[in-house]
């Protein structure tokens, strides 16, 4: 039996926590939130110019550790909001500071009807890894928290990997 861990990050409505915690109790996995050593403040809008610039530029913030040692599981699923066509700034600091050699990622993003080149971002910066099961889940495009992917499609996705990790 392999040992999963599910690693997300999640910033203004919750979505990809809810899908995040979702696929933990369904796989029995171990959870764990990647969160930035300075945390985004002020409006929805002043973070969301924010992160525009961060992804322009490359950023990639510091982040705290996670309380779990990613070495320790064979199975890794990794969840980001779309943030300007791409992954969150901060996956992407926790995806680059890793070796997946001989771990199989699980990519899965959420979006409100754009998303970019997320997954194929993600692929790119997880060195060593062999990817399986990876998912696009769409929310409302007013940034809101109304889940338009069918619960139907994410039950078979989560059974999929539930087969993966078991």
């Amino acid at each position: 039996m392999s040992r999963m861990l599910v690693v997300y990050y999640s910033w203004s409505n919750g979505n990809t926590k809810r899908i995040a915690e979702q696929l933990a109790r369904r796989t029995g996995a171990d959870i764990a939130r990647i969160e930035t050593v300075q945390p985004y403040t002020g409006s929805y809008d002043e973070v969301v110019d924010q992160g525009q610039r961060e992804v322009n530029e490359g950023y990639r913030p510091p982040i705290q550790p996670l309380g779990v040692n990613v070495a320790d599981y064979d199975v890794i699923a990794v969840g980001t909001p779309t943030w300007w066509y791409t992954m969150a700034p901060a996956v992407l600091t926790f995806l680059e500071g890793k070796d997946f050699t001989g771990k199989t990622v699980i990519p899965f993003m959420t979006n409100g009807g754009w998303p970019g080149h997320v997954l194929r971002d993600m692929k790119k910066a997880c060195r060593g890894a062999q990817f399986a099961c990876e998912m696009e889940v769409k929310f409302d495009s007013q940034g809101g928290d109304h889940l338009e992917t069918p619960q139907t499609e994410l039950d078979a996705w989560m059974e999929q990997v539930k087969k993966i990790s078991g």
